[in-house]
């Protein structure tokens, strides 16, 4: 079913308590990071949605929580919307065990998700909306798809480029940037987040717009 969030989101429409509850907390978007755990990943390409989320979690001036062994999250309020910001625990091609998780525990359907993910096909400093589509060979994505049977949630791409070499995408997206293209990576992480909100506030179509 089409709820009542999605219609303002595809049309347009109208910052955090940290509590992960349920119930009269149900969010009106569950927005998702993608990333690897742990501090050797902490660095590397694969991250970009992770640190994308991070920058929400400041803005909003929450810190997440562990609430089960699969996500750390927290309840807060974005663009006067209810939102809940998650980072899976998981690696990134079980990405979807995470997202089903929360997809169970809010109750929101895939329309009212919204993931953050890096994206080789595009440049670094590039980042693009979608408001639905394939994995395109991303694992997290396949993983998410593969569990909540869907492809009609939104993501926002974040470009990390492509290696110069064909065959060394393993190694390009586990690896760290250099200092130019970091500075270039952290200003689409913040453009991001800014399309976030935009979603939020105005609607995909209109951040697509905005932003795309």
């Amino acid at each position: 079913m089409v709820t009542r969030l999605w219609k303002t989101l595809r049309g347009g429409g109208r910052g955090g308590d940290g509590d992960v509850g349920g119930g009269r907390d149900r969010p009106e978007m569950v927005v998702v990071g993608l990333g690897n755990p742990g501090e050797d990943y902490r660095n590397t390409r694969h991250n970009a949605g992770a640190w994308c989320l991070d920058e929400l979690a400041r803005r909003c001036g929450v810190n997440l929580r562990r609430i089960d062994p699969r996500v750390t999250a927290a309840i807060t309020t974005l663009a006067g919307r209810r939102i809940v910001l998650a980072v899976p625990r998981t690696y990134m091609n079980e990405s979807g065990q995470a997202v089903g998780r929360l997809v169970r525990k809010y109750g929101v359907s895939p329309a009212e998700l919204l993931v953050l993910v890096d994206d080789m096909d595009l440049a670094p400093g590039k980042m693009r909306i979608r408001a639905n589509g394939s994995a395109g060979g991303h694992n997290g994505l396949r993983s998410i798809v593969g569990v909540i049977g869907s492809t009609e949630f939104a993501r926002v791409r974040i470009g990390v480029g492509r290696p110069a070499t064909r065959g060394r995408e393993i190694d390009h997206v586990l690896g760290p940037l250099s200092r130019e293209d970091r500075a270039l990576v952290d200003d689409a992480v913040k453009r991001a987040a800014d399309s976030v909100e935009s979603i939020l506030t105005d609607g995909i179509a209109s951040a697509m717009n905005r932003f795309n």
